[in-house]
């Protein structure tokens, strides 16, 4: 009983009976599911519409709209946004021929929409393509149930204290396994590159792997990933959250561990790149922190305490197979000398577009200080 109370009333509808709708067969038509960041700049949105025939590239999906005096994104007296397709994938809910299109958000007058940062993100991308910079993402998030409290969890206490989670197996160790599961292999139908999925520190934190993506992938790929997350999770009855720091007290916080290497990097002799980038990435540490969160660094300062396998969020710190600094260099790169590093400062509720923008201006274009270049000119 108490478990179920911990789910919402959507889950608990008849799933067979839905099963059988789902299997009729559609003449040719497709279903196409829009997907765009609200004004919020965490939560996504979606809607869908049905087209003649199966597109067979991101060119073939139309462009469209929506109301944007309803996701914080306009005034009601000049309401209508635009859709602009820009990556897309087969959709694990609904099934082949029917797609899962993830969309920028364009305003009335065709600008990029406050909480688009994929807009800035591609132009930088495009201009540093040459160093064909590769990324992987792990995105720690934490279940809720649909009382807000962590899925699994006493209703009027705490589980034991962290130890046994990590990594966990066995129903007194790990929550929601079901979802962790569901999740993998719906991303991998849907053509994301997920690569992994581990059980967190605390109990019902999970987290997942994207990567390895290179350029404007990484962002595209990774917040699609997360819109599956919810989808999965609303079908579970349940709530994930991407809050930084979802229990406070002696319970490991949840970042995005950024993973980050250039070609020269990956090369004989890497490592020296790899000191370089993060020579210049310690000089600009309060606009990486600032980048790092949807505001600006107030939620990742309940995180970033020094504490819990973080950094503290005033003082920048590097060191090999250190979870206590703001940069890893992982033990096997230092023993060979070529490979990549780790940022772990962004939170887990960062936009991967303006985190891998940030990474690729300090460290390949060469900027300082907290001011960006506009290369819209160039």
């Amino acid at each position: 009983r108490d478990v179920a109370m911990s789910v919402s009333h959507s889950s608990r509808l008849n799933k067979l009976v839905r099963e059988q709708y789902m299997r009729l067969p559609q003449d040719g038509r497709v279903q196409v599911t829009y997907v765009w960041i609200d004004g919020s700049g965490e939560g996504v949105r979606c809607k869908s519409r049905t087209l003649d025939k199966e597109p067979k590239s991101i060119e073939d999906v139309p462009e469209w709209n929506f109301d944007g005096s309803s996701t914080a994104q306009a005034e009601g007296s000049n309401s209508d946004m635009f859709l602009v397709p820009v990556c897309m994938f087969r959709d694990p809910f609904c099934l082949d021929p029917n797609k899962l299109v993830l969309c920028e958000v364009l305003k009335y007058n065709r600008k990029p929409a406050e909480t688009n940062l994929r807009h800035t993100c591609k132009k930088v991308m495009d201009l540093v393509k040459d160093s064909h910079p590769w990324f992987g993402m792990e995105q720690e998030y934490t279940l809720l149930g649909i009382n807000g409290h962590p899925y699994g969890w006493p209703d009027n206490g705490f589980p034991g204290p962290q130890g046994p989670y990590y990594c966990g197996v066995g129903a007194d160790k790990v929550y929601g396994r079901d979802i962790v599961e569901s999740h993998y292999k719906a991303c991998l139908y849907a053509g994301v590159k997920i690569c992994g999925t581990n059980a967190e520190v605390m109990p019902s934190q999970w987290e997942f792997q994207v990567g390895p993506c290179e350029g404007i992938e990484m962002g595209d790929h990774l917040w699609m990933a997360r819109f599956i997350l919810h989808r999965v999770c609303e079908d579970f009855g349940v709530v994930a959250t991407l809050d930084p720091k979802p229990m406070t007290g002696n319970w490991n916080g949840a970042g995005c561990h950024t993973n980050y290497s250039t070609e020269e990097m990956r090369r004989e002799g890497g490592l020296k790149h790899i000191e370089a980038a993060i020579e210049k990435l310690s000089k600009r540490h309060d606009y990486h922190i600032c980048v790092y969160d949807p505001r600006g660094g107030r939620d990742n300062s309940r995180r970033l305490t020094g504490h819990h396998e973080t950094s503290n969020i005033f003082e920048f710190s590097a060191g090999v197979a250190n979870r206590g600094a703001s940069i890893r260099i992982p033990r096997q790169v230092g023993q060979d000398g070529y490979g990549y590093f780790e940022d772990r400062r962004p939170a887990a509720n960062c936009d991967p577009y303006a985190v891998t923008e940030a990474i690729m201006r300090t460290t390949v274009l060469n900027e300082t200080g907290v001011e960006t270049k506009d290369y819209a000119d160039h």
